[in-house]
């Protein structure tokens, strides 16, 4: 008997001692991958959203979504602000549109960088394509005149709580910029006042939990703030999350939300399977009403 217990003792060791290492390994693959790998990826997703109210003219545009680009955050450099500048560059959109958080408060081993560099390594994209923007909540902690101005300075046309009519192709369209829910002083009534006819909406603001208060009118909210979360330990991208919503096309009593995973981190530097995205939307006038490729 005792030798069986000696040898169960044993047994029972080596299987803990396994353990033990299996767990060290996984813990230093998630961080490694959150904290290292991840952040410094870059993908482009492809959605297609079909909308109502939207004209046939209209169908098939196309519009890359980036947000919360944060520059400065680890990982997430000048140099990689260039690589997705140069994606957009390259991209087949007829528009991009960019939904606030340019600048970081502050984050965990980053650096802040000024909006002047982020709108120089920026302005090359508008050679390219037009770019209209809404500030985010790290944009006002950080001076949003100021961040207004840098952007608008390389031709950025930056929408708080206004609209401005666009054509695109055969698409005329309006784009409604509504101010941050934190900090920027959201004034619907006062964005849309400048809606004056029956053409489509989209409307663009950084945090998409006013995306309740947005009138019918809008054919589609665009929004960011989010990074998807961040972090993601189950199968599939939830949309909603206690309440908020969090990433990706969104059909909510019969209007329609896109929340784009953003770019760059903020507080804490660590992504796990949210990786950077570049959204590229295509808008449909009919179809299934949201799907992700």
């Amino acid at each position: 008997m005792p030798a069986d217990r000696a040898h169960r003792d044993r047994r029972r060791r080596r299987l803990i001692k396994r353990l033990a290492w299996l767990v060290t390994a996984a813990t230093f693959v998630f961080l490694a991958w959150g904290f290292v790998w991840e952040p410094g990826r870059l993908v482009e997703r492809d959605y297609s959203i079909a909308l109502k109210r939207w004209p046939a003219q209209c169908d098939g545009l196309r519009a890359d979504v980036v947000a919360d680009i944060h520059t400065g955050s680890p990982r997430n450099g000048v140099d990689k602000l260039d690589r997705v500048v140069r994606q957009l560059s390259a991209s087949d959109s007829d528009v991009v549109i960019m939904a606030g958080d340019y600048v970081i408060l502050k984050v965990l081993l980053g650096k802040y960088v000024p909006p002047e560099v982020v709108a120089a390594h920026l302005k090359p994209l508008l050679t390219h394509k037009r770019v209209y923007a809404v500030l985010g909540n790290h944009d006002w902690w950080k001076n949003g005149r100021r961040v207004r101005r840098a952007l608008q300075s390389v031709g950025v046309t930056v929408l708080e709580n206004q609209a401005t009519e666009i054509t695109l192709g055969q698409c005329r369209l309006w784009l409604v910029g509504v101010g941050d829910l934190w900090e920027g002083h959201p004034d619907i009534r006062h964005a849309f006042a400048g809606v004056d006819d029956d053409a489509p909406v989209i409307a663009i603001t950084h945090n998409p939990d006013l995306f309740p208060r947005m009138p019918a009118r809008a054919s589609l909210v665009i929004a960011g703030h989010t990074h998807g979360g961040q972090v993601n330990l189950l199968p599939g991208q939830p949309s909603v999350r206690f309440g908020h919503y969090i990433a990706g096309p969104i059909f909510d009593q019969g209007r329609q939300l896109f929340v784009t995973p953003g770019i760059g981190t903020s507080i804490l530097p660590f992504r796990f399977r949210v990786p950077p995205e570049i959204s590229r939307l295509t808008l449909r006038s009919k179809g299934p009403p949201a799907s992700a490729q």
